[in-house]
């Protein structure tokens, strides 16, 4: 697509008008509930896993899951074990997720944040700043997860599949889109935590209110939301915004689950 002024300051409008103030309902006010920032990676790490459905089951989840940290994530998931106790206790589904995906999700974790520490630190590992964006990245993330709950638990889930998306099988990724805009941008709603990985190396997180709102502003030619069409609109946002493309994201996705004009 060619560049169009008009399109520009619409979008820089509506980035701006969609600050901190109209964060709620969305499932990064919940990582915003933490200064610690062991608590803001797990918090936000769980909230993109679930950020699929409808808003109110995403907000209905993602305060059960607080509940059942006591309101303190890392320390949950450091201390998580899959026990007798722990399946009685935590009866905990969202949409097809079961209770057991998500108990074999806080397991992983748990192993997960033993070994290195951090989710940052797991993820860099699989990530060549040499790449084109962060596709390599999620794969070696996802694969890092897929192949520990094969050794742990003898197979993978359908959940936990969903948890841990390919973009090489065409997933757009989006759960894993929207975690690493959450950590790697920096402004009034993003924490800029992982500040190793360029801005300009993100993806858009594509779900249908972004896919149908950009096909209107001809910022895809796809028809069906894919990981090439999640680089599509990307691309085609970096006209408007070289270094930091993904900045449109929130603005864009909230204009659509709010069914605005844009």
């Amino acid at each position: 697509m060619k560049y169009n002024s008009s399109l520009k300051q619409k979008l820089d409008y509506h980035y701006k008008a969609f600050d901190k103030s109209q964060l709620e309902p969305d499932p990064l006010q919940f990582p915003h509930l933490f200064k610690d920032e062991n608590d803001i990676e797990v918090m936000a790490f769980v909230a993109s896993v679930f950020a699929y459905g409808n808003v109110k089951q995403i907000i209905n989840s993602l305060n059960k899951f607080l509940v059942i940290a006591n309101k303190q994530p890392f320390n949950f998931i450091q201390n998580f074990e899959i026990t007798g106790k722990s399946t009685s206790t935590i009866n905990f589904i969202h949409r097809f997720y079961s209770s057991k995906d998500i108990l074999q999700l806080f397991q992983l974790l748990k192993i997960s944040y033993n070994e290195y520490g951090s989710l940052k630190k797991l993820f860099l590992l699989g990530y060549n700043p040499s790449d084109e964006n962060v596709k390599n990245g999620i794969t070696n993330f996802s694969n890092y997860f897929l192949e520990k709950a094969n050794n742990e638990f003898g197979s993978v889930s359908r959940g936990l599949a969903f948890m841990f998306p390919l973009p090489e099988k065409g997933s757009a990724c989006k759960r894993m889109n929207l975690f690493l805009r959450w950590m790697v941008r920096k402004d009034d709603l993003d924490f800029g935590l992982w500040n190793e990985i360029p801005t300009n190396k993100l993806i858009i997180p594509v779900d249908t209110h972004i896919a149908r709102i950009c096909k209107q502003l001809k910022l895809t030619k796809r028809k069906n939301v894919s990981w090439k069409m999640a680089e599509e609109i990307t691309e085609n946002l970096k006209k408007f915004d070289a270094d930091d493309p993904v900045k449109y994201d929130f603005a864009i996705c909230h204009i659509g689950m709010r069914k605005l004009s844009f």
